[in-house]
């Protein structure tokens, strides 16, 4: 825009299609002629007579003080100056600028992979084409937002831009939205999304259906079940014993295994292996079997998906067994003391033996030992 001395405009921006008004003002009307030229300079109204022949030009106001116009169905080649013209003396002149917004033709993901596994790095293209100006692309994978890297080419007066989103996707993106927003002045959420579709290999679980609760007794039956989940569904599932054959009288009924009479031999650990076009996966199961008179409560018989190695289950007869120990040598250590006091054990002497040691025989040793008991009394008698 610039300022006349006696005339008022405003710049124009307008969205390609839509109707731009360019209005013409005069401060202080003295009722001089108004007219309209475009950017070839060329007069669209001169009072309120259209010599131009574009009908879509229109006129929408007019008076001594305003020549209002509107354009319709605005496109690029619309864009530029315009003139308002004012015939004093001297004539005064300013201009308005038409700014025509043009939003992204397109908007289209590109993903590398229609089915990605579980832990790949996967390649996103979103493309924004033939804007105007230049359309900001901003990535987000369900609610949270992504930073991706853009490049911008432009052709002619319109800009395409193409924006590369690099994704490692893990089996909980399966199903989730990735989603193209464009931000740009012309246009409000426009927006595009692709849905991931993540294979992984199965999570496999063990559970006990029986006993319920309670010890796993000699005699009694076990059942536990094999549940797995995975993409694709897992198609191959067996059970095995680690490190030893399983027993013949294991009944194994697809994700089922039963013992219907349990014994010492049992002991071990059972392992459900489940596998799919991704990979294998596998839960282990120990088993311990109790007496049947066992009233300690059990060890907790923990089942958990895994790929190597078997979960370990602490046994209530190990702590049994480190109490044992912990006594006996409570006891032993009793002794050793006992037996330590009773060789240093002190011999005492009495006054009344005293000088009895040196005697010849028993009856100088009596003798002796009766002086002792004189002589203290002399003594005691000269002290008083």
């Amino acid at each position: 825009m610039s300022d006349g001395q006696n005339l008022v405009t405003e710049d124009v921006t307008v969205v390609e299609g839509d109707v731009a008004t360019i209005s013409c003002r005069v401060k202080n009307s003295d009722d001089s002629v108004i007219q309209l030229l475009n950017p070839n300079r060329q007069t669209i109204y001169f009072r309120d007579f259209r010599p131009l022949k574009d009908s879509r030009f229109q006129l929408v106001n007019f008076s001594n003080s305003e020549l209002r116009v509107s354009l319709t169905n605005v496109s690029i080649s619309d864009e530029g100056r315009y003139f308002c013209q004012l015939y004093t003396d001297p004539p005064q002149e300013i201009y308005t600028t038409i700014t025509v917004l043009v939003p992204p033709r397109n908007l289209v993901i590109d993903i590398e992979k229609e089915t990605a596994v579980e832990g790949e790095e996967i390649e996103l293209n979103c493309t924004a084409m033939a804007s105007r100006p230049a359309t900001t692309i901003r990535w987000f994978k369900g609610n949270k937002e992504l930073t991706g890297k853009s490049e911008v080419e432009r052709w002619s007066d319109m800009y395409t831009v193409t924006s590369q989103l690099l994704l490692r996707v893990g089996r909980e993106d399966d199903g989730v939205p990735v989603i193209c927003l464009v931000d740009h002045p012309a246009v409000k959420d426009l927006q595009t999304q692709r849905y991931l579709e993540v294979m992984y290999k199965p999570q496999v679980r063990v559970s006990q259906n029986y006993p319920l609760q309670g010890l796993t007794r000699e005699g009694e039956p076990l059942e536990l079940t094999c549940t797995a989940f995975g993409k694709p569904q897992p198609t191959d599932m067996r059970w095995l014993r680690v490190d030893d054959e399983m027993p013949q009288h294991v009944v194994v009924s697809g994700s089922n295994l039963l013992i219907s009479n349990l014994n010492k031999t049992d002991n071990g650990t059972y392992r459900c292996e489940a596998s799919n076009a991704v990979g294998k996966s596998h839960a282990d199961y120990m088993l311990f079997v109790y007496d049947t008179t066992a009233t300690t409560e059990p060890a907790v018989h923990d089942s958990r998906a895994g790929e190597e190695g078997a979960i370990r289950s602490v046994d209530h007869a190990v702590v049994g067994g480190v109490v044992a120990v912990v006594v006996f040598a409570m006891l032993c250590l009793l002794i050793i003391l006992g037996r330590y006091f009773a060789r240093h054990k002190g011999t005492y002497f009495t006054h009344e033996a005293k000088g009895a040691d040196d005697a010849a025989d028993a009856d100088t040793a009596i003798i002796n030992a009766e002086g002792g008991q004189n002589n203290s009394e002399e003594k005691k008698e000269y002290f008083i």
